[in-house]
This record gives C-alpha cells, structure tokens and sequence, in this order.
C-alpha cells in the first residue's frame, strides 16, 4: 500500500510526498546533491552522516544498485528525497527501494526537488524531519506540525559522534609501500585508488593515536573524508598534529608524505592553527571547478562538504600555502607544503560519483611515498 509522508523544515515549510524505502522517521540537517548518477555512492558516502540527502536530477534509481557501487559498509544517509524514484531495475541489481529497507533508510518520492532546492540556496542549510502516515492521513496539519517540530528539535551536525560512528574496523589490503589511512569515514574508492597505484593500505579507525599508526612505520600516511564539523573532533585534530610534528622532524632526508582528503584536508588545517567555517549550503555535487594556483589548469570535481578553511587563518610561518581555490565561491580547495611533502584537497580525487580526472593526486602521493621508500 502507498504511503504518505512529510517533510518539515525547521523554517516551518512543509513538503508532502510518497514514501518508499524503510518506514522509520528521519531526521536531519537537509542538504543537496546535484549530481545526475552514483545515488547509491552519495547514499553510502559516510561524510552524510546525519544528513537527509535531496537528490537534483530528476528521476532517481533507474539502474539499481550493486555491490561494486557502494562506498561503504551501508547507507549512511538519514533519508533521501528525490522528484521521481523507479523501482523497477535491470537483472542483477537490486532496486533503490528495497537497498534502503534492508538498511532502514527512509525516503520521500513526488517532492518538487527544484523549489526545496531553492529555499535551502536561499536561507542555507536547514534541519529537517520525515514522517510516515497512512494515505488517509495525507496533508494533515498535526502531522507537519509535528514534523516541523521535530525538525526544529533536531540536534546540530557538531553535537553527534558522527566520525566515531562513521569509521570501520582495522583492516589491510594490497602489496607494496605502507600507506596508514586514518578512517574517519573514508570511501571505499580511495582505498582503491591506492592499492591500484601499488600500495598497501593499513586503515586506522578514527581513534587510533599517533603512536599506534607510527609503529606501524608506514611509508605515507592518508587522513580521509568523514563526516561533520571538524571543530567537533579537537582529539582527531590532536592526533593530525602529532603526525605532522613527526613528518617535520624527519624533514626531507628521510620524507614521510601526508595526503588529506576533504575532512582530512580540513582536520590539517585545522591541526596547524587554521580555522573552519560553515559555507552556506555546503558543496555537494560532481561539477565544482576548481584551479590548481601553481599551473594554473582548472578541474572539474566532485565534493561533498559543509565546512571550508578560512584562508586568512593560515598562519604565515606554518610552512603551509593554498594550492587550490574552488570558481564558483573562491574557497580554499587545497593546500601544500612548502618544503615537505604535505598536500591536502578538498574535493574526492577519487570521485565516486562524478569525474576520475583527478586521480593523479593518488599518483603524485604514490610517488612521494616510493621516493620516501627509496631514501630509507
């Protein structure tokens, strides 16, 4: 049987749809995608923790879902909104509805995605609220009163464990250089990306110390992605700065390379006195273009992010330059050492969704990392 529901936005807006998915409520700070592929990729992308997920392109699940596509172990968005989901697929795939149910992830069809999108371009990010009814009880004003309610009762992004919850267990895979990857909430691409390019990658949950990964002696080190506000996880940040007091002492005799990605990219700057702050409504999408300031060349990228570094915070005698601003808004997308091999980004070089043209960021780690190997 068809069912109701309803999103209500903490600005006290209400949206009525049709569910599909799990049948629990959600709730969340509502966000946009607007990338036209990979639904399954941005729903299982850990740095959504927390977050109810409308999707731009109009019609959503067209292909299915598989194993291959998934970036982590589930789902890790609280909901998704789309304008039109298909629950019908190819053979060999399973459909979009019944991926969310076996994880318990609800989701709202037969919104008008365009105008949501435009409230939350106008007033920012909004936190939000799904509730399921019967059809009978379709376009009641107790039930979106009651949603909007719980939409203005939802905790902030910055008061939940999200990177903690977010990160896996210890594991390795692959054969080569030792690269430690600090999971807080990394995609399964990247750890791809690497072991591709001859790496073996041991992954540290989010609360190893640095200890723990330095006596491992890897030959590169990897912060990930994840989830939230990188002001909430000052231990992680901690930890970042000890790792970077380590690659300084060694200085360039005997390198040891560090690449941040995202929330990675962030926890670096965050780690040599620089600070954070909210964008508007985040950058989540596979079409950001981004100019790389050293050569001048312009890429196009995907991103999914709440927070940027604020450039002036970057302090002078860190060692620390931007080597990368994003087009459309002129945040920071990047930042690299002067002198050690150090690099951070803010995009996913490894897309998943969106373009692989970045990969060679993976490349010119890798090449630090076996130049580190070779001076050992």
């Amino acid at each position: 049987m068809t069912r109701a529901a309803v999103l209500g936005l903490e600005d006290g807006s209400t949206w009525w749809g049709e569910a599909f998915g799990d049948g629990s409520p959600a709730s969340g700070e509502v966000v946009f995608n607007t990338a036209m592929t990979g639904y399954q990729e941005i729903a299982s992308d850990a740095s959504y923790n927390g977050q109810i997920v409308v999707l731009t392109y109009p019609l959503i699940g067209n292909y299915g879902t598989f194993d291959r596509a998934a970036e982590s172990r589930r789902p890790w968005v609280e909901a998704l909104v789309v304008r039109e989901v298909v629950t019908t697929c190819r053979e060999g795939t399973i459909d979009l509805d019944a991926y969310l149910r076996s994880y318990g992830v609800p989701g709202l069809a037969g919104i008008d995605t365009r105008a949501l999108v435009r409230r939350l371009r106008a007033k920012g990010t909004l936190r939000g609220a799904i509730l399921q009814v019967p059809p009978h009880r379709s376009q009641d004003p107790d039930i979106a009163r009651e949603a909007v309610a719980k939409a203005q009762a939802t905790a902030p992004l910055a008061a939940k464990p999200l990177v903690v919850e977010s990160t896996g267990l210890p594991r390795q895979t692959g054969s080569g250089p030792k690269v430690a990857l600090l999971d807080t909430g990394v995609k399964e691409n990247q750890v791809r990306c690497l072991v591709r390019r001859g790496a073996t990658v041991k992954i540290f949950p989010a609360t190893s110390t640095a200890r723990e990964i330095l006596s491992w002696s890897p030959d590169g080190i990897v912060i990930s992605n994840g989830p939230g506000d990188p002001a909430a996880i000052p231990q992680i940040a901690a930890t970042t700065r000890t790792l970077l007091d380590a690659v300084a002492a060694r200085g360039t005799s005997r390198p040891l390379p560090i690449l941040g990605i995202c929330l990675g990219h962030q926890l670096v700057a965050r780690a040599i006195g620089a600070s954070t702050s909210r964008l508007p409504f985040g950058h989540h999408g596979a079409n950001h273009p981004v100019q790389d300031l050293r050569t001048g060349k312009v890429a196009i990228t995907s991103q999914n992010h709440e927070f940027q570094v604020d450039e002036s915070s970057i302090p002078s005698d860190s060692g620390f330059v931007v080597s990368s601003r994003n087009l459309n808004d002129g945040s920071v997308e990047g930042l690299v050492h002067e002198r050690l091999p150090i690099r951070t980004f803010q995009y996913h070089p490894e897309g998943a969704p969106g373009p692989r043209d970045n990969e060679p960021v993976f490349d010119a780690f890798m090449d630090d990392v076996r130049d580190a190997v070779a001076r050992k």
